[in-house]
């Protein structure tokens, strides 16, 4: 016996799938929550994480166990705090992140206001604001206005890039 075997103490290993994370449906994530408060849909969610909208639902379950790199990529994506995403609390969303989602929507209806204006003096007055939003909170920069167009689409319904044809000689290129 070596002398590093007398000092380790033998401590038996179980396989981490026996190991119980949390209760049979308890939550252990507020990712829906957090996401709809910041005013993000699941649409918007999928292309930042670059996954299919299913996936995202999958995720949102709040009794999904999520490896760490998930929730670390949420957090980036939702700009929030990651206890944010993991506090089960009763109450609502800290004060800043409740205080960042409200400045984000009023910075997309202030842009929206902007871009579709037809009169000068309400396309200047909402030019102003989005000046005053951007100087209390810079990182407002480049937020989009919300969609005009279209109506939202059921899970059942196909968008209009599904009735684009496409070349015949796409496939050829991808196996390429």
């Amino acid at each position: 016996m070596s002398t590093l075997d007398s000092i380790t103490p033998q401590v038996p290993v179980t396989p981490a799938s026996s190991v119980p994370l949390a209760a049979p449906g308890r939550p252990l994530h507020r990712l829906a929550e957090v996401r709809r408060r910041q005013g993000v849909t699941r649409r918007t969610m999928a292309r930042r994480l670059h996954v299919d909208v299913t996936t995202i639902k999958r995720q949102e379950d709040p009794t999904t166990d999520l490896p760490l790199s998930t929730l670390y990529a949420w957090q980036q994506a939702l700009e929030v705090p990651l206890a944010e995403l993991l506090v089960e609390t009763d109450e609502p969303l800290s004060a800043p992140v409740l205080k960042r989602a409200r400045m984000v929507r009023l910075m997309k209806t202030a842009v929206a206001i902007r871009d579709r204006a037809q009169q000068p003096a309400i396309r200047r007055m909402a030019q102003m604001l989005v000046d005053q939003l951007l100087e209390i909170m810079p990182e407002l920069q480049g937020i989009s206005p919300w969609h005009a167009v279209g109506r939202r689409r059921s899970q059942n319904e196909v968008g209009q890039a599904a009735l684009r044809r496409l070349p015949t000689d796409i496939l050829r290129t991808l196996d390429e």
